[in-house]
């Protein structure tokens, strides 16, 4: 069967053109069992395999030592097996975006995803969170989900988080609510409110609110960048993440390409699950000025990850995730990198 005439194709090209389609198909691993052709229904595993493969293309978009990863391994034959994608909420009113979690759980559970494990990373006031699809949980990326607690800062900070994010709007427009509904409920959905419904799923992985004050922006990044960082990107990718045989070869294979990678490989408590990564893109994005006026600064974007993954005792692939891994990856989008 021809790569166009199946249905995650079908579902992705509409979204962001043939060639770019082409491309991220040619670069990440599908699962055997979502390989088929198009049919008059959607599987819930498929719109999830879509979507993620829409929020993979996108961060390799905004990062350039992804994108040359990505190249690399397409001109070797191998695709990446994408693990996890990770994003950031806010635990706080965000106008007329689901406080927290919720603006993205209300997605992901339609999707087939359901909450594996609870992970406080309380070092950076962030409760994170780790979403494994119910049907294919090893071959369908993870989302690790984190909300952050402005509540644990001083008033100051907590004033500018609530002057950032008040303004916030529901990129989720009303019809979208009743296909979520049917495919929650019966696992599927018709073709053609499926591939409509996708880039409504994909753009709430933006960020919602206006462009930051630049003084807000100073007061949070003085008591976390965690929380600057989700003032300038919101609910974008966070990272992704490529699940490889050997984390610890392939970061000095990239060290000596001279790419920007952390200095150390975060091993689990476990000894099963090993992290490394290549540190932020620098991105430039508009702030407000007092006066109404704008400017734009460089700050930390999103990044790529690299995890191995070793069996549990029981033979399963250990899955899970780690608090100590978790607070020192995070720490790639720090201005300082680690």
């Amino acid at each position: 069967m021809h790569l166009h005439e199946t249905c995650l194709w079908t579902l992705v090209a509409p979204v962001i053109g043939s060639r770019r389609a082409d491309a991220v198909f040619d670069a990440v691993a599908v699962p055997a069992a979502l390989e088929g052709p198009r049919e008059p229904r959607v599987s819930r595993a498929q719109l999830a395999m879509a979507l993620n493969l829409l929020l993979f293309e996108d961060l390799e978009r905004r990062v350039p030592y992804a994108r040359a990863y990505v190249r690399d391994g397409v001109r070797a034959g191998r695709k990446v097996l994408f693990d996890h994608g990770a994003l950031r909420t806010v635990k706080a009113d965000a106008g007329a975006l689901p406080a927290g979690e919720a603006a993205i759980v209300r997605l992901l559970r339609p999707l087939g995803y359901a909450c594996a494990e609870v992970y406080p990373l309380d070092r950076i006031a962030l409760t994170g969170r780790a979403y494994a699809h119910q049907d294919h949980p090893e071959e369908i990326p993870q989302f690790f989900l984190s909300e952050f607690h402005p509540e644990r800062f001083s008033p100051e900070f907590q004033a500018a988080v609530a002057r950032t994010i008040a303004g916030s709007a529901d990129p989720l427009p009303g019809w979208a609510g009743p296909c979520l509904g049917e495919l929650g409920a019966s696992g599927s959905l018709a073709f053609e409110p499926a591939q409509r419904l996708l880039p409504e799923l994909a753009g709430c992985f933006d960020r919602q609110h206006p462009p930051p004050l630049h003084s807000d922006y100073q007061t949070m990044l003085k008591e976390s960048e965690e929380m600057a960082w989700i003032a300038t990107e919101g609910n974008a990718f966070n990272h992704v993440t490529d699940r490889v045989p050997d984390v610890a070869a392939l970061a000095e294979a990239q060290k000596a390409l001279g790419r920007p990678m952390k200095e150390q490989v975060e091993c689990s408590a476990s000894g099963r699950v090993l992290q490394t990564a290549f540190r932020a893109a620098r991105v430039e994005r508009t702030f407000r000025a007092p006066e109404g006026h704008s400017l734009v600064a460089a700050v930390p974007g999103s990044f790529f990850e690299f995890i191995t993954r070793k069996p549990r005792p029981d033979g399963r692939l250990d899955l899970s995730f780690d608090t100590s891994n978790a607070q020192a990856i995070f720490k790639m989008t720090s201005p300082g990198g680690e």
